[in-house]
């Protein structure tokens, strides 16, 4: 099965369905061999070409929506992702420690929501401010 980012080569007009793909690469021993035309069969013609080129080709007439979608199904994408996000959430959740700690709570050490701690900072800034007015 290919993934969204490889394509299906197909095999040259020369070559039947019974024929092994490696068959050029001297396994096959046939008229019109890679050793009967120099060494340059389908094998070495794949070589010299660069794996990533076909894909290129393909992606080329995708629109540029498209080509977003297929790079962000990549496993090496999604793991970059989550790490971004992991790293994310942690300092979000640090953020909210540091503030947490700033508010004055009965008992001091009491679980609070994030909602919590944001409603009492609020009510805590308005109580602040009402002390430097008076």
């Amino acid at each position: 099965m290919l993934n969204s980012d490889q394509t299906e080569i197909d095999l040259p007009p020369t070559h039947s369905e019974s024929e092994s793909v490696f068959s050029d690469c001297g396994g096959g021993g046939r008229a019109g061999s890679a050793e009967d035309t120099g060494g340059v069969g389908l094998c070495a013609q794949a070589r010299i070409a660069e794996p990533g080129e076909a894909v290129k080709k393909d992606l080329q007439h995708l629109s540029r929506e498209e080509r977003r979608r297929r790079r962000r199904a990549t496993a090496k994408y999604r793991t970059a992702h989550a790490t971004r996000e992991r790293i994310r959430v942690e300092a979000f959740n640090m953020a909210f420690a540091e503030l947490r700690k700033l508010l004055p709570t009965l008992p001091p050490d009491k679980k609070l929501s994030k909602i919590e701690i944001l409603r009492l900072a609020i009510c805590y800034i308005s109580y602040l401010n009402h002390v430097l007015d008076v």
